[in-house]
């Protein structure tokens, strides 16, 4: 028979759980202190050391004082991250007429991508009918 009853074992990963959670939380506050433009070096310095020293007390301060613009700042640069990555893509791989190719050229890819098991039969007929049409 077991020494630890099943409440114990709930305890214990109920512990582990927020054991977690604190530390992922706390990472949290630290890369927002750091990836924050709009903050001076001393008063990332400032929370740094804030954060590091008393923990619990710098984490809940920074989520009072900074909380909302944390969401807003993550939003930012994802919409960034997510507008270079297009324009990136748009300068990368230009298709169509301005990219020199012509018809022949695209069912030539196209055909390519079907023989090589990459495009279904169906996805082969839309896109060569759509190659024909333009």
């Amino acid at each position: 028979m077991s020494n630890y009853p099943l409440l114990n074992a709930f305890l214990t990963m109920l512990w582990f759980f927020l054991w977690v959670l604190w530390f992922m939380l706390l990472f949290r506050v630290i890369h927002d202190v750091f990836s924050d433009d709009g903050l001076s070096g001393w008063a990332k310095a400032g929370w740094t050391v804030f954060v590091c020293i008393l923990p619990f007390l710098g984490v809940l301060a920074y989520l009072v004082a900074r909380g909302r613009g944390m969401g807003e700042r993550s939003m930012r640069r994802a919409q960034a991250q997510e507008q270079a990555f297009r324009s990136y893509v748009r300068e990368a791989a230009p298709s169509g007429p301005a990219a020199g190719t012509s018809k022949a050229d695209e069912l030539a890819q196209l055909a390519g991508l079907h023989d090589h098991g990459d495009i279904t039969d169906a996805e082969y007929e839309a896109a060569k009918a759509k190659v024909l049409v333009s």
